[in-house]
C-alpha cells in the first residue's frame, strides 16, 4: 500500500482539465475501447461466442429437429432459444476476461492510475453487449437461410431487441460476478458452465411438458423459459399471456442483484 500511494498522488496531479463528458464517462469509454480491442485479439473466444450457437442451431435443426414435435416448423421454434443461448456463451467469455484481469496483475496497475473504479467493469459489460450483438445477428442470418420465417412487425422486433439488451445486461453482470469470485480464469470458466447449461433445461429446445416432472418444474420456474417464450411469442405470434411481465421481472431483478453484488465484490478484491 505504501508503494502505491505516491503513484496515485503523482497520477492524480496529471488530471487538469476535465473532458466534456466528465472523467467517469471518459474512463469508461477508454476501458470499453480496451475490452473491444482485446475481443478482436482473442479470436478463439470471439469465434466460440459466435460460431458455437450457430453450430448448435444447425445440429438441433438437422439432427434432432425431425424427431421433436413442437406443433410447427422446428427451426421457428428453436431460434429464440438459440438466441438466448448466445447470451450464455458471451457471459462465460466475460467471466474468464474479468478473472484474467483480477489475477493477471493488470488490476494492480489500474489501481495506481486516477481512473474511476467502475469503468473497469463497465468496459467488460459493454464489450459483452457488442459480442452478443454480433453472435445474435449471425444466428438470425443463418436461421433465415435455413428456413426461419418470423411474423414479427417493427414493434415486435423492437420489443425483442429491448428484452435481449436487458437480459444480456443481467447475465453479463452475473458473468462479471463469477469472474470476480473465481480464483483463476479456469475456475471462472468452470463456474460459468451453469449459465451455459441453463437453457437446455427450459423451453428453449423442447416444450417443458415433454420433460420428466422434476425437470419440467425446473424449466417452468427459471428465468430462461419466460424470456424464450416472450421472444418466441413476439417473433412467431404464439400466445404470450403474462410471460413478458415475468421475463421483465426476472431481467430487472437479476440485473440489480448481480450488479450490486459485483460492485461489492470488486471493492472487496481491490482492497487486497
Amino acid at each position: 500500500m505504501t508503494t502505491l500511494a505516491p503513484a496515485r498522488a503523482l497520477a492524480s496531479t496529471r488530471r487538469t482539465a476535465a473532458p466534456p463528458l466528465g472523467w467517469g464517462v471518459h474512463d469508461s469509454l477508454t476501458m470499453i475501447g480496451r475490452c473491444l480491442r482485446r475481443s478482436t485479439r482473442e479470436l478463439d473466444m470471439l469465434l466460440m461466442s459466435v460460431m458455437m450457437p450457430v453450430t448448435i442451431l444447425l445440429m438441433f435443426v438437422y439432427v434432432f429437429g425431425g424427431t421433436i414435435d413442437t406443433g410447427g416448423g422446428y427451426v421457428n421454434y428453436v431460434v429464440p432459444g438459440i438466441i438466448v443461448l448466445c447470451v450464455g456463451f458471451g457471459s462465460s467469455s466475460t467471466a474468464v476476461a474479468v478473472a484474467s484481469d483480477m489475477t493477471g496483475g493488470i488490476m494492480t496497475r489500474f489501481r495506481t492510475l486516477p481512473i474511476h473504479p467502475s469503468s473497469v467493469l463497465t468496459g467488460q459489460v459493454v464489450a459483452s453487449l457488442a459480442r452478443n450483438a454480433v453472435a445474435t445477428a449471425t444466428v438470425i442470418i443463418v436461421a433465415f437461410v435455413i428456413g426461419f420465417r418470423p411474423v414479427a412487425g417493427p414493434l415486435e422486433w423492437l420489443g425483442v431487441a429491448g428484452l435481449l439488451v436487458l437480459y444480456v445486461l443481467a447475465i453479463t453482470w452475473i458473468g462479471v460476478l463469477t469472474g470476480l469470485l473465481a480464483s483463476s480464469p479456469d475456475a471462472a470458466n468452470g463456474l460459468s458452465f451453469a449459465i451455459i447449461f441453463l437453457p437446455y433445461v427450459s423451453s428453449a429446445f423442447v416444450r417443458p411438458e415433454s420433460m420428466p416432472r422434476v425437470l419440467e418444474l425446473i424449466a417452468r420456474y427459471q428465468p430462461i423459459t419466460p424470456v424464450t417464450d416472450t421472444l418466441r411469442g413476439w417473433l412467431m405470434g404464439t400466445p404470450l399471456g403474462s410471460e413478458p411481465w415475468v421475463a421483465l421481472a426476472w431481467g430487472v431483478g437479476l440485473f440489480v442483484v448481480a450488479r450490486a453484488a459485483s460492485v461489492v465484490a470488486f471493492r472487496s478484491r481491490a482492497r487486497r
